[in-house]
């Protein structure tokens, strides 16, 4: 099996891995208990929030390890909520289900969710963002790379303008982290969000960069630890193997970035030497090389998908939360496709493992299912009488 499906999630490195096992035979102690089992636990736990904080340009006691992204959108989320007056929330038509879906919860508490159309590339307008701004405005959620078609959010210039506003911002920043210098210092952000199993980490570890200049509350408060995002006892281990799959991937990211460059631009010259239409999705500048979503026409993306797999090649059809749902794409339809265009998505995601060794068999396989499927069309049509 080719993997191709690295925005979806990553396979967790050896080091990574190596360190799990290590902490979690060696370290089982509870972090917060005071005996001396507990205080390694707790050494460690100390010592991979500094090293996570370390590639944000961040403080350690700002940094608060979850279970995961989902969870860490809904804290952080509800967190600046409680910061800031307000009913009215920004948030953009093509988040992440896991944000998307906690502004319709929020949206039957009372709130109003307004939510910023996007251009053909998936981008934010300025002027969009600056006319929908109103005094009781309390939050903006953007996040800033798309996991379907990899368009970047300009952060850095939204965040200036809700800096302006006292507007308070969070972003998604999961599929960003590790690919794009996250400078917190620089981005005007009050949140961001960031997983580990994106990164090559391990599944059920995520983490919430907090502003400690906003006067955000936990979700859930706690008395002793007011500033305290989640309570409970910490995952070191995962928390451990997290943190190793965050230096690795920083120390490492422009010539990793570079170099799958190079294998998407590869990749692309030969696809379109297919003799099939074919469409690509994204800003020809703005996007992070190692997702590429594409789309040919006359071919449901599922099916396609589905042939691919039977193939060996692992492709999806956008975000894995998405999977099972028979609306049509909303990324897609967002930047202004039809429903059948939508449908007709395919996503392929770079990573480590590929090369481009890989490029002559990924070609084969893929010009072998289209080049079946559009024969069994032709002769229907023909069949039945059909031009077009």
């Amino acid at each position: 099996m080719i993997y191709l499906d690295h925005a979806a999630t990553t396979p967790i490195s050896d080091q990574a891995l190596e360190v799990y096992i290590n902490v979690a035979k060696h370290y089982y102690g509870n972090a917060s208990s005071l005996h001396d089992e507990g205080s390694s636990a707790k050494q460690i736990l100390e010592a991979s929030k500094k090293t996570v904080a370390d590639t944000l340009n961040a403080r350690a006691k700002d940094v608060f390890f979850t279970s995961g992204a989902t969870e860490a959108n809904f804290l952080s989320i509800y967190s600046l909520l409680a910061a800031k007056e307000g009913k009215q929330i920004i948030t953009t038509s093509i988040e992440h289900s896991s944000v998307r879906n906690i502004f319709l919860k929020l949206e039957r508490e009372g709130y109003e969710i307004t939510r910023l159309p996007v251009n053909q590339f998936g981008e934010v307008d300025m002027d969009e963002l600056k006319s929908a701004l109103k005094d009781d405005t309390s939050l903006v959620s953007i996040q800033h790379v798309n996991s379907e078609i990899g368009i970047i959010q300009d952060l850095q210039k939204i965040g200036d303008l809700l800096k302006e506003q006292e507007v308070l911002f969070h972003s998604d920043c999961v599929q960003s982290y590790g690919r794009i210098p996250l400078d917190i210092q620089k981005l005007n952000v009050d949140a961001i969000s960031i997983s580990g199993h994106k990164i090559y980490g391990p599944k059920g570890a995520g983490a919430v960069w907090m502003n400690p200049k906003v006067s955000w509350k936990p979700f859930i408060p706690d008395p002793d630890f007011p500033k305290n995002l989640k309570q409970g006892t910490s995952d070191v281990p995962s928390i451990a193997a997290f943190a190793t799959a965050s230096k690795q991937i920083t120390q490492k990211m422009k010539e990793e970035q570079d170099r799958i460059l190079l294998f998407r631009t590869a990749l692309m010259n030969e696809l379109k030497k297919l003799p099939f239409d074919l469409e690509v999705f994204g800003h020809p500048e703005r996007s992070i090389p190692n997702i590429l979503g594409l789309r040919f026409p006359g071919m449901e993306g599922q099916f396609l998908m589905l042939e691919c797999n039977q193939a060996g090649l692992a492709i999806s059809t956008g975000s894995a939360c998405q999977v099972g749902s028979e609306k049509p794409n909303r990324t897609m339809t967002a930047i202004g496709k039809s429903a059948q265009e939508a449908r007709e998505f395919i996503r392929l995601s770079f990573g480590r493992e590929n090369n481009e060794d890989q490029i002559p068999q990924i070609i084969e396989k893929m010009n072998g299912i289209l080049y079946r499927h559009f024969k069994k069309i032709n002769q229907y049509r023909k069949n039945e009488g059909i031009t077009l």
